[in-house]
């Protein structure tokens, strides 16, 4: 019985938004598509963002978030880093602050601002659920405003050409 890895239900104090593009940024430089980050996707992640690693970094940043001990990263092990930098618990000159910052998902403005407002942002945790609803609901809404939008366009479009075609 192993567990489903929910990241909205365990990364609580990161918006839908942000594990969205959390999530695409994983999967970019899952370059073999098993999963997983191994040392030499995340040397080619770190080469792209601009911040370059010796093989010892990039052991050593793996090393920081790695649970099961397998020298790779996966997608849960991944957000680790992003919950870390948001509480303020990377070094500064570590690879995984690099990381981080480089890789324009801001965790900072939005998300947590420090450990402080990280616990306090654990301990809001059943606000989060109907949070999660009213960003969903809040997506929907643009949606179809945008619909609703197209189809105002499409109209006077139309009303337009046929005046054009008379």
């Amino acid at each position: 019985g192993r567990r489903v890895f929910s990241p909205a239900g365990e990364f609580r104090e990161f918006s839908r938004r942000q594990l969205r593009d959390m999530e695409r940024l994983f999967r970019q430089y899952d370059a073999g598509k098993d999963g997983f980050i191994d040392l030499m996707e995340l040397k080619l992640m770190m080469e792209k963002l601009g911040a370059p690693q010796t093989h010892l970094g990039l052991k050593n940043m793996i090393k920081e978030v790695d649970e099961d001990l397998d020298s790779k990263l996966s997608f849960r092990e991944f957000l680790l880093i992003f919950r870390k930098a948001a509480a303020g618990e990377l070094q500064e000159d570590s690879g995984l602050h690099a990381l981080a910052r480089l890789s324009e998902i801001d965790v900072s403005t939005e998300g947590v601002k420090g450990a402080k407002n990280f616990f306090e942002a654990k301990a809001q945790a059943i606000n989060e659920a109907s949070r999660f609803e009213e960003e969903i609901k809040a997506e929907q809404e643009e949606k179809k405003k945008q619909a609703e939008e197209l189809k105002q366009r499409k109209a006077a479009f139309k009303e337009l050409q046929s005046t054009f075609t008379q």
